[in-house]
């Protein structure tokens, strides 16, 4: 069995309209929701064996947040080009490409590209992967070069605005 995590970066800040759509941080809704989410993944003991993640800021930011409040070791946080800009093509390459010790995965990525890869692999209707939302991907599988098309089920997806933070 392999998991994969897709999560889509948490709200970024459009404050300073000068910075290119790569360079816009988080803002501080989405610094908030990065660590309520965090926590929850902590609270039910998820933690990925390794993540990759989207090199613009507000994706990068979110993948170091989440790293930290479930402890996973900053070695295994890689932030990959192909994540940017993407496609359900590049995703797919990427996944095929992980090494099959690995048995759960994060990747942390931008819509629309998240949405459709979530989509695709899984069957599921998702409509829209909001901010910070995370879809837990379960595939019944020896290696990540077997997953393919509608060759996952949804565990879960949670998001800030299903819960009430204060």
């Amino acid at each position: 069995m392999k998991k994969i995590y897709l999560i889509r970066h948490a709200k970024s800040s459009w404050k300073e309209e000068e910075l290119d759509d790569f360079s816009r941080p988080l803002s501080r809704r989405g610094e908030r929701d990065v660590i309520f989410m965090g926590k929850r993944l902590h609270v039910f003991d998820v933690k990925p064996d390794i993540i990759y993640a989207s090199p613009a800021k507000r994706a990068s930011k979110t993948a170091k947040e989440l790293a930290k409040i479930v402890d996973c070791p900053k070695k295994e946080v890689h932030f990959v080009d192909d994540l940017y800009d993407s496609s359900y093509e590049k995703y797919l390459t990427l996944i095929h490409q992980i090494e099959d010790k690995y048995k759960s995965i994060f990747i942390i990525g931008h819509n629309p590209e998240i949405t459709e890869v979530g989509e695709m692999l899984s069957g599921a209707i998702l409509s829209n992967i909001p901010t910070c939302a995370i879809v837990c991907i379960e595939f019944d599988v020896k290696s990540f070069s077997e997953i393919g098309e509608d060759s996952g089920k949804v565990l879960f997806f949670d998001y800030p605005k299903k819960h009430t933070i204060k």
